[in-house]
């Protein structure tokens, strides 16, 4: 890891080496054919108007297929190296991503969620981020624009967009392929062909096929490698018909199909210590983490560096990952002269199952059966028109939108052979700060020898245990003994219930719909006050609602066994920690929906909701070259609900107040949560010479209802994140009046290129956000509902994936190789950035240090470029960084003492197993391509 001196001198160097060296950036612009090759212009769309983007009064950034191609781009991954204010990381499947600009955005794999950053391809809106992360085939350019939008594109977004235009079929004929093969035995083909087929009628196909071993050894007890994951194994197509009978007319015709079969995804523990309070500030280390050691008993082992990429997980429970995404959509464009109409109709069909070792241990605890899935079916229809009057000051845009989404997921959890010992014993080692019992007891009771005397033992032992249990929380030796005397019985046949569940327990079938229909009316319209000075001025109407459904079915009878021996004991505050002891077992029991809490329990809700929101901007041309601009905006992104039945019956402070009580379907509404709503500031500066550019912003942006979504160890926590301008009452709440932003993201971004020569560009950027939390937050927008306890952490603290500092840079040098049309390429670029949390609830344990991704690419290419030979490697250096950290499925002794971030409110212990996404180690290879 890189201090935050070391990463800024790297920067230093970095930058020091691009103004030096004898290269060129990527080329920026749009497409080649559009701009000179040397030119530092660049052509965007991004305001549904082809513009120079030193004209377009926003912060855009835009990335050409030639730039994507040099840094080895073939999903929005990528473009994290070359949009310094974007951050796009997939989590716990290559289905799903998180996307964030300016430090906001929303945490994947809660399907329930959309994001704050809106994906649109072709201009057709894709629901969901991770649909970006498919091979995208020939593109165009990618537009990344920055702060909310929404008068300009079908679905409003509140914290950015990402625009990705593909290639257009030509009337040029035309054929081009690729084959290129790397480390991990990877392969990938992709081609292109197009052509005219008939007097205004161009067709063009374009295709990827891609498979790789995994980055992830699987291994045994002993070390043995079994296997891999997170492999490869896709393919892409995609088809276009370009009609144009007419220069008025145009008509593009698209369909596109993505097939994945592929093992993914695991996840490498980085963090298995046990940290107790030290005297004056930190820690100290335990000998051994007890979760760890009843782990270790049922065959679990922790590598001691996770990024040798060694998993053990259950035989048996290999990750499966699976998906179809396909899609038909047209485009019509009809120019009356005065007014031109533009017409996008979509369908798509989005299909993933994701399924495995859910705990992701050797340990069979917890696994999604193969019957999980989620599916998303979505139609989109867009009608715009737009035009000029009064003489061209006034460029007028109306345009309405309509969406119909249907939802289905299937999320199976079961218990595997191992859990009832796991919980049976993670309880009993985690009634006490300090545990009596050793590590290799704790591994026996997970093993469930007999030698374990603490579940499988006789009566005696069994007491003995829980005496030692109840003495350690603190109690008084009498007191403590005559608990034990007279309860032991009741919590010992809990206990022995508990680690009793059988295999194969849990979810027959959980399954949730969700229809949602979206409909807008949207204007953006430029009027040119002066030669030099205009306004902008936009504005939208969103109505939404959503109608949810839930058919929850489980055989877990456990819950329902447990309850008349242990109820009256829990829900008695007098037994303490036996009482503690008694709702654990419950917890633990009926975690997979006890047949008389969710079973056969159907829940039906709606949601409706419409807002306001739009654009004021004056912009003004100083001269020629310079435009500087202000802006106001106000964003809307809409409400929904959480697909997590573990939250149903939560009262937003994440204590289920009787995991045991019946549910019914009024528990519903815990499932809500409100819409976002974002106000933006943003004032800028764009300067465009022949030979360089400079763009400058400075924003603030204020969120309210913010939707952070975070996964505590059991369940996601999906709330509303606001602010208090008054102190908190007692409850933790304030009045509706005293409700503010719950979050801020406020700084200033910088990019820049510059082309010295010919064949000779450099580019960078450099983005500072500080997204910051208030001190004081409530969990609702009228100030009711306290912030949940999951998420101590939040108030005055930085969010989750966002660095305060990231910079960029990137050079290439294409130079002739003597007179017979022959020509190099050196190309390098580098993304640098600084600490940031990867947890979405900010445990300490989850942070990333700095640090800085390198990129490079050499090769040679014949006349006109019509081949050419290319060696690349990503991640040149081998950097060792974690995409998203989160709890480990029920690995720690309890929530209340989970991180060490809990100390300072006293808690007594950390033990939680933290895991990792980790990011992709170096690859590298040979890439040969041809054309004609």
């Amino acid at each position: 890891m890189m201090t935050d001196k070391s990463l800024w001198l790297t920067t230093a160097g970095m930058i020091a080496l691009t103004m030096a060296m004898p290269a060129a950036a990527q080329d920026t612009t749009a497409p080649q054919a559009a701009v000179d090759q040397d030119s530092a212009e660049i052509i965007v769309t991004a305001t549904r108007r082809a513009s120079p983007l030193s004209d377009v009064p926003i912060a855009v950034s835009a990335v050409s297929a030639q730039a994507m191609q040099n840094s080895g781009a073939s999903d929005i991954r990528t473009l994290n190296q070359l949009a310094p204010s974007l951050l796009v990381s997939s989590t716990g499947s290559e289905a799903n991503a998180s996307a964030r600009i300016r430090g906001i955005g929303t945490v994947g794999d809660n399907p329930g969620l959309e994001s704050s950053v809106a994906v649109f391809i072709d201009g057709v809106y894709r629901s969901r981020t991770g649909a970006g992360l498919n091979e995208l085939g020939e593109i165009e350019r990618v537009e990344v624009l920055r702060g909310p939008q929404g008068t300009l594109f079908g679905r409003n977004a509140s914290a950015g967009l990402i625009n990705i235009i593909s290639k257009a079929p030509e009337n040029t004929f035309s054929a081009k392929g690729e084959i290129t093969y790397g480390n991990y035995d990877y392969w990938r083909l992709s081609g292109r062909v197009t052509g005219p087929v008939a007097d205004g009628i161009a067709l063009s196909l374009d295709g990827v096929w891609s498979k790789r071993d995994g980055f992830y050894k699987l291994v045994d007890t002993a070390g043995n490698k079994v296997g891999d994951t997170n492999d490869r194994d896709r393919y892409f197509l995609r088809g276009q018909a370009l009609i144009e009978p007419n220069d008025d007319l145009s008509i593009r015709l698209i369909g596109d199909y993505t097939n994945r079969d592929e093992s993914c995804c695991g996840a490498a523990y980085t963090e298995a210590r046990e940290r107790t309070p030290a005297a004056g500030g930190g820690y100290n280390t335990a000998p051994f983490n007890r979760i760890a050691a009843i782990l270790a008993g049922q065959g679990s082992v922790i590598a001691a560096d996770p990024y040798d990429r060694e998993l053990t997980i259950t035989p048996g429970r290999d990750y499966v990952s699976k998906l179809k995404d396909w899609g038909v959509s047209g485009e019509v464009n009809y120019d009356l002269g005065d007014v031109k109409l533009t017409s996008i109709t979509a369908y798509r069909d989005y299909k993933s199952s994701d399924y495995g070792d859910y705990d992701y241990n050797r340990a069979d605890l917890l696994y999604r059966d193969p019957n999980t899935y989620r599916q998303f079916k979505t139609f989109t229809q867009e009608l715009r028109a737009q035009g000029s009057a009064f003489g061209d000051m006034l460029d007028w845009l109306v345009g309405g939108y309509y969406a119909n989404e249907r939802l289905t997921l299937q999320d199976n959890i079961r218990f595997g052979a191992d859990y009832g010992r796991f919980a049976a014993c993670r309880l009993m080692a985690g009634a006490g700060v300090n545990s009596n019992f050793p590590a290799s007891t704790l591994a026996a009771c997970g093993s469930g020898l007999a030698t374990g005397a603490l579940i499988t033992g006789t009566q005696a032992n069994l007491n003995a245990g829980l005496n030692a249990a109840f003495l350690n929380a603190g109690l008084p030796v009498p007191v403590a003994a005559g608990q034990a005397a007279a309860i032991s019985t009741g919590l010992g046949n809990g206990l022995r219930a508990l680690a009793a569940i059988p295999s194969g327990t849990g979810d027959i079938a959980s399954i949730y719909r969700q229809k949602s229909e979206n409909w807008a009316l949207f204007t953006h319209n430029i009027v040119h006050i002066t030669n030099r000075l205009d306004l902008t001025l936009g504005l939208r109407y969103t109505h939404e609602s959503k109608t949810f459904s839930a058919d929850f079915n489980n055989n877990n009878a456990t819950c329902a066994a447990l309850q008349p021996g242990l109820a009256p004991i829990a829900t008695n505050p007098a037994l303490g920690s036996a009482a503690a002891l008694a709702g654990g077992i419950l917890t633990l029991g009926c975690l997979g929906n006890g047949s008389t809490t969710l079973n056969a329990l159907d829940l039906n809700d709606k949601i409706s909701d419409g807002e306001f929101s739009g654009t004021a901007v004056l912009s003004w041309k100083a001269t020629d070259d310079l435009m500087v601009y202000g802006s106001y905006s106000k964003g809307y992104k809409a409400g929904g609900f959480n697909l997590d039945r573990f939250q149903l019956g939560s009262t937003g402070l994440n204590v289920i107040p009787a995991v045991f009580a019946p549910r019914s379907n009024a528990d519903v509404t815990s499932l809500r949560f409100a819409a976002e709503k974002v106000d933006s500031f943003e004032v800028g500066l764009k300067y465009s010479a022949p030979k360089w550019s400079v763009n400058l912003a400075g924003f603030r942006q204020e969120f309210k209802n913010f939707q952070l979504n975070t996964f505590n160890g059991t369940s996601f926590v999906v709330q509303n994140i606001n602010g208090c301008d008054s102190a908190l009452s007692a409850a933790r709440t304030c009045a509706a009046g005293d409700v503010g932003p719950g979050l801020i993201s406020q700084g200033v971004e910088l990019e820049w290129s510059v082309t010295p020569a010919r064949n000779f560009r450099v580019a960078g950027g450099a983005t500072y956000a500080e997204a910051k939390f208030a001190n004081r937050l409530v969990g609702s927008g009228n100030g009711a509902v306290p912030l949940d306890p999951a998420l101590f952490l939040l108030p005055g603290s930085i969010n989750s994936n966002a660095p305060k500092m990231v910079t960029t840079a990137s050079m290439a040098w294409t130079p002739d190789i003597g007179t017979s049309g022959l020509s190099a390429l050196f190309y390098v670029d580098g993304r640098m950035t600084s600490d940031y949390n990867t947890g979405s609830d900010l445990f300490p344990e989850k942070r990333q240090d700095g640090f800085a991704i390198v990129n490079a690419r050499v090769g040679i290419r014949g006349p006109n470029q019509r081949w050419a030979v290319e060696f690349w490697g990503q991640n040149i250096f081998n950097q060792d960084y974690t995409q998203v950290s989160f709890s480990s499925p029920l690995q720690s002794s309890s929530p209340a003492t989970s991180t060490t971030g809990q100390f300072a409110a006293g808690a007594p212990m950390a033990n939680q197993l933290i895991s990792s996404y980790l990011a992709e180690p170096r690859t590298y290879g040979i890439t040969l391509r041809g054309s004609f």
